[in-house]
């Protein structure tokens, strides 16, 4: 029996992704467009694409929200370790230090080495032996892996795979792909707004 593909979300569609509301974000909640995105520390594709998501947060400011979530794929050894080192960073500092160790390691992704990852912690400022404990336990097993699942059910299985208030983009895509989504959901939005919805309900 040949594999069948795993299904792929559909561009046309609108999917509903739910937060948990402690993932790591940028932006304030009552934006008017989310981007959920759905990546991997080790995944090159990954890393192209970031400075296209800093480029937009400065271009919409304050109507766009970025919501991070962790996919590590199975191939890629050390991004499951990068993603609980990026999580025990949000967990002794909270969002501010989740970025801070997300840029070092979006920068150094041929180094995502052990020795490298304590060397940012040490940097950061974090407490080293819950760090290593973090490291050792794969502490934050449970919500990557529940992070993992909820993008195999949207059929999210590569990276980074992004959902913009619920609509799939898929790879590294150039930065008008992203703006064009964006700017037709924002039309939707502040009509809504207009009409009485209060920005955080949209």
């Amino acid at each position: 029996q040949p594999q069948q593909a795993p299904p792929r979300p559909d561009p046309n569609a609108v999917y509903r992704v739910p937060l948990q509301g402690n993932e790591p974000q940028k932006g304030p909640n009552d934006a008017l467009v989310t981007i959920v995105e759905f990546s991997d520390f080790e995944c090159p594709f990954c890393g192209r694409v970031e400075p296209t998501i800093t480029q937009l947060m400065r271009d919409y400011g304050n109507d766009l929200r970025v919501v991070w979530m962790n996919n590590p794929l199975p191939f890629h050894q050390n991004a499951t370790p990068a993603a609980n080192a990026a999580l025990e960073a949000m967990q002794q500092g909270g969002s501010a230090k989740f970025w801070a160790m997300h840029e070092k390691l979006f920068s150094n992704q041929q180094g995502l080495t052990r020795e490298n990852m304590e060397r940012y912690a040490q940097e950061l400022g974090l407490n080293m032996a819950q760090f290593r404990a973090a490291l050792d336990n794969n502490e934050h097993r449970a919500a990557i892996e529940q992070q993992q699942t909820l993008a195999r059910g949207l059929g999210a299985s590569g990276t980074p795979s992004f959902f913009i208030n619920g609509r799939n983009l898929r790879g590294a895509q150039p930065i008008e792909a992203f703006k064009a989504v964006i700017d037709e959901e924002l039309r939707k939005a502040r009509t809504l707004v207009q009409q009485g919805t209060p920005r955080a309900q949209v």
